[in-house]
């Protein structure tokens, strides 16, 4: 392994040193060059979807609920399939690039694509047939057909989030995903230039909203192609190979364990949305909790874009086998990421007014948005306590009991009594508890069990390349 690939694991004579500043300032600069590129690439893809609704707000209040309805539910159903589905292909790369299998994570990348290529299609229904099924749920009727009317335009957005969360997973292991940051923050700039042009310089309405965020989303994996294909990624992308249709099987229990963790937590926010839906004046209650909803995600992917670098941390280390590395770097990992938080919570209480006109004209829907900002606050602040391990499937079980045993219930209760604040009040619940189980499950965690946990899914996952063992002498 050369000096590039080595300068990103912790030596043992770090891991021993008596000079913790150095160790932590050391780490967490490894960490913030992986993050930061993580970091722009998700804000800027979920913020393609902030802007969009930040539009549709300009055009109409149905409008604006409609697709808040239609993003909250169906869009976030199925993103959270999607990315829950792909963060195998996150634990994979990781450990297969900290072992020195570069050639297997353009295997991996493949399946990821083949496994999540078939998982939208199969979702593709709920696109086609939205209309009908919100009537069956007993939404209201012209937010039902509006957002029928959204959906269709959604399914080319569906597609390219299985390239782009794969493909930014892949780069990310391998620490390329500059490209991504920079990739990423183009296509939010052209897709506000978009916007604004299709909608309020052209006044397409709904078709020049969604037809900027098409436009937008697919020029992201273009960029991202030229970038694989083009050569740029020598070690790991050996081509398109049959060994990505073998040993399916495995990574699709992996794939579904890691997916149930995250849909439990994307889709809890996604049935308070449904729920509003219930209320007097739906329109406006949809509206004010969707908009709080992707504040609150949008701040969410700056954590998550932290998280995932610390996920290729752990998984470097957990690959090479350095159980105590892995420890010490989840330790700093969780540390910065409450700073973020705790930065956020401030930026939210002091400027919660402001931020609510920006997304609409309506007084009232405005109003609404500024009586949850203390509950969004501390929502934002409790989203900075990013945990992960590779232990997806007792994390699944904390949301499965977090979020819908404790949150949903409660949200539920309160919901119909202090209205938009009860549902708010359930949601931060069930994060709080969830915050607390997972920080002491992380705590407890046996890392050298990870690490052999580690070896064995490495070890099933091989396929022997032709170059042998002197690949890792000549990683780009």
């Amino acid at each position: 392994m050369d000096n590039s690939t080595e300068e990103w694991l912790l030596s043992p004579e770090e891991l021993n040193s008596s000079d913790l500043k150095r160790r932590v300032w050391n780490e967490s600069k490894k960490l913030w060059v992986i993050a930061f590129p993580g970091m722009v690439a998700r804000v800027s893809s979920f913020g393609m979807i902030v802007v969009t609704q930040l539009f549709m707000g300009h055009i109409s209040e149905l409008d604006l609920a409609a697709f808040g309805l239609q993003q909250s539910i169906l869009l976030r159903f199925v993103d959270g399939i999607l990315i829950g589905m792909s963060s195998a292909t996150e634990t994979l790369c990781g450990q297969a690039y900290g072992a020195g299998h570069y050639h297997m994570m353009g295997v991996y990348l493949q399946r990821s694509w083949i496994i999540d290529g078939v998982t939208a299609t199969i979702l593709l229904p709920l696109f086609i047939f939205t209309t009908p099924i919100l009537r069956l749920i007993g939404q209201e009727e012209n937010i039902a057909i509006e957002a029928g009317k959204i959906s269709v335009w959604l399914i080319p957005v569906l597609y390219s989030y299985v390239f782009s969360l794969t493909i930014q997973m892949y780069l990310q292991a391998q620490q390329k995903n500059k490209i991504v940051g920079w990739l990423s923050a183009f296509s939010f700039l052209l897709h506000v230039l978009l916007s604004w042009l299709f909608v309020i310089k052209l006044g397409f309405g709904l078709a020049g909203a969604m037809s900027a965020f098409i436009i937008s989303s697919w020029l992201l994996i273009i960029g991202e192609f030229v970038y694989i294909f083009g050569g740029w990624c020598p070690n790991t992308w050996k081509g398109f190979a049959i060994a990505a249709f073998a040993d399916m099987l495995p990574l699709v229990k992996l794939s579904i364990s890691s997916g149930v963790m995250i849909c439990l937590e994307l889709w809890y926010s996604s049935i308070l949305v449904l729920l509003a839906g219930y209320m007097k004046n739906a329109t406006v209650a949809i509206s004010a909790f969707s908009i709080c909803l992707n504040i609150n995600g949008w701040e969410f992917m700056v954590c998550l874009g932290f998280l995932g670098s610390s996920c290729v941390r752990i998984s470097n280390e957990l690959g090479r086998g350095n159980a105590k590395a892995a420890k010490f770097s989840i330790k700093v990992a969780l540390v910065t990421s409450i700073i973020i938080g705790l930065i956020f919570w401030v930026l939210c209480m002091l400027f919660s007014r402001e931020i609510s006109h920006l997304f609409t004209s309506s007084e009232e829907i405005a109003e609404s948005v500024f009586r949850l900002h203390v509950l969004l606050a501390f929502s934002m602040l409790l989203n900075s306590v990013a945990v992960g391990a590779g232990v997806q499937s007792m994390v699944a079980f904390v949301n499965l009991g977090s979020y819908y045993v404790i949150g949903l219930p409660v949200g539920i209760l309160l919901g119909y009594v202090a209205h938009l604040q009860g549902l708010w009040i359930g949601l931060l619940g069930g994060v709080g508890v969830q915050t607390l189980l997972l920080s002491y499950l992380t705590w407890r965690i046996d890392w050298n069990e990870q690490v052999n946990r580690a070896s064995e899914r490495l070890g099933r996952f091989f396929i022997e390349t032709t170059e042998g063992s002197d690949e890792s002498s000549n990683l780009a």
